[in-house]
């Protein structure tokens, strides 16, 4: 590896050490948001719950399964082109790019699951795991039986963290295929779109599960997808157009030039 190349890479860490800071300082509060911060008690009586007796299920697609989709497959796809192409500053960007994604993502998602504290669909056995019901006599709230944790777990039902982390991942994927994969001619062009579309369609499969699962309904899916989608595509943007103006400052810290 020449002195040019280990220059190029220094340059390029010491250039976006802030943003890797400002990644760890967003997981760190992610994790507060998951294991300290409680979500939002919404008043629950005793019409209300009667909508929210869906069967309790696990996971169609695990969690660990999830972050095996939305992360590290995406992460391989970013992985096998530097293995051919041998682009630090292509990997750097979007392995960046996918973590911003992702955490982004997260810690929005479970900002508003705290903030709304909807009910899950199967909120009723959450919160009464033995099927008979107690209200508390004055306001009718409910009275749940059930271990704290799963009855705070119950009211994280909006938006969906499947939903928003799929389409975050596999809808960055979706967008980095695009943007690289090259055919010639018009038939190319439409290769090209059904390889880029493909990870779209996974994300949409996992967002079904959840649902057919009774962990959502179709309204904390919807804006889940939503939400993932959109914060995959202004990062991608922004994440490009941030590697289009630095291109000459990098060139000139490689080479040892001054700014002045």
């Amino acid at each position: 590896m020449s002195d040019r190349t280990l220059r190029w890479r220094h340059c390029l860490l010491r250039h976006h050490a802030h943003d890797w800071a400002i990644l760890i300082a967003l997981a760190i509060f992610e994790l507060l948001l998951l294991k300290v911060i409680h979500p939002f008690r919404r008043y629950m009586n005793e019409y209300m719950i009667n909508d929210l007796r869906f069967p309790v299920k696990s996971f169609t697609v695990p969690i660990a399964a999830l972050v095996v989709i939305s992360f590290a497959i995406p992460l391989l796809f970013i992985l096998g082109y530097y293995f051919f192409k041998r682009n630090t500053r292509d990997l750097h960007h979007a392995i960046l790019g996918l973590f911003f994604t992702v955490i982004i993502t997260s810690v929005i998602t479970d900002s508003l699951k705290n903030l709304t504290g909807r009910p899950r669909p199967d909120f009723f056995w959450r919160c009464f795991p033995d099927g008979v019901p107690h209200f508390k006599p004055i306001s009718g709230d409910v009275a749940c039986t059930g271990s704290a944790g799963e009855v705070r777990q119950g009211y994280k039902s909006f938006p969906s963290g499947h939903a928003s982390w799929s389409f975050a991942g596999l809808g960055y994927l979706s967008w980095y295929l695009a943007g690289r994969i090259k055919f010639a001619g018009h038939r190319g062009r439409i290769i090209k779109f059904v390889i880029a579309a493909l990870p779209l369609v996974g994300a949409t499969l996992v967002a079904i599960s959840i649902m057919n699962d009774y962990w959502h309904h179709w309204s904390d899916v919807v804006a889940g997808a939503v939400i993932g989608t959109i914060l995959c595509s202004i990062l991608r943007e922004f994440l490009t157009a941030v590697a289009l103006s630095q291109v000459w400052s990098l060139e000139r810290c490689a080479t040892g030039s001054n700014s002045r």
